[in-house]
């Protein structure tokens, strides 16, 4: 079997319970060391093979799980965060479906959880916003033209940018232009769960100064919304003047 196991956001505690299991258990991992803590790789058990997925094209990953999945032996694809968000694994599993190979996934803890635990925020606030964009600027990966960071901006959603730490200059710009006033409170988290952890808060406008006064350019997600504010309205689940399915309103 060939497990996709979701590694979390950078601490190696914050990996499931199950996907630990299945790292102790593998015969090969393939992780994608560019991102995920090697210190998750002490969870291998004696004599297991570990590839660098870095390194390699998708043709080459699939000629290392393939076989020692053809071989009866159990296969752990480790990938950064969750598999399902900019994880590029859906191209792995239609390889895997076209060779006859069984999979299965386990969910990890994504960057934008991670990063919303280091702002000790909640990206959804009644009265400001119940909407999660998460997205990126296009660069050499280009972005469909309905989802540039104008358009989404419009809608004054939070929003969790990814890959996008490298162009904050144009990314600002781009905020503003979509409707976000300058004075938005943002965020820059840079490796977040990490040791080095670093959270920079800021505003749409101070993104570019923000990021250059602290070194930041990659491995880092932007945060950008009223949720970073200090205004809200009380949640209805809570309120004693409210009626839910388990229990009645206070007179």
């Amino acid at each position: 079997m060939i497990y996709f196991v979701g590694a979390g956001s950078g601490a190696p505690d914050l990996i499931t319970v199950r996907g630990a299991k299945l790292l102790s258990q593998a015969d090969v991992i393939v992780y994608a060391g560019s991102l995920v803590n090697p210190a998750l790789l002490g969870y291998q058990k004696e004599g297991c093979k570990v590839y660098d997925s870095a390194k390699m094209t998708l043709e080459q990953v699939i000629g290392v799980m393939a076989p020692a999945a053809k071989a009866g032996q159990t296969v752990v694809r480790l990938h950064t965060g969750d598999p399902s968000v900019y994880g590029a694994h859906r191209e792995q599993m239609d390889e895997l479906d076209r060779l006859g190979l069984a999979y299965e996934i386990c969910p990890g803890v994504s960057s934008f959880c991670g990063a919303a635990a280091a702002l000790k925020a909640e990206y959804t606030l009644p009265g400001v916003s119940q909407t999660v964009i998460l997205t990126r600027m296009e660069g050499r990966t280009p972005v469909p033209a309905r989802e540039s960071i104008e358009e989404l901006a419009a809608h004054g959603a939070t929003m969790v940018i990814f890959l996008s730490a490298g162009q904050v200059d144009a990314l600002s710009r781009r905020l503003i232009a979509g409707g976000y006033a300058p004075e938005t409170p943002a965020a820059i988290v840079y490796k977040a769960t990490w040791p080095d952890e670093k959270v920079i808060r800021t505003t749409v406008a101070g993104l570019p100064e923000a990021a250059r006064a602290e070194g930041v350019t990659k491995t880092a997600l932007i945060t950008v919304g009223g949720f970073l504010g200090d205004h809200y309205d009380r949640s209805k689940l809570y309120d004693p003047a409210f009626t839910t399915g388990y229990r009645k309103a206070e007179a």
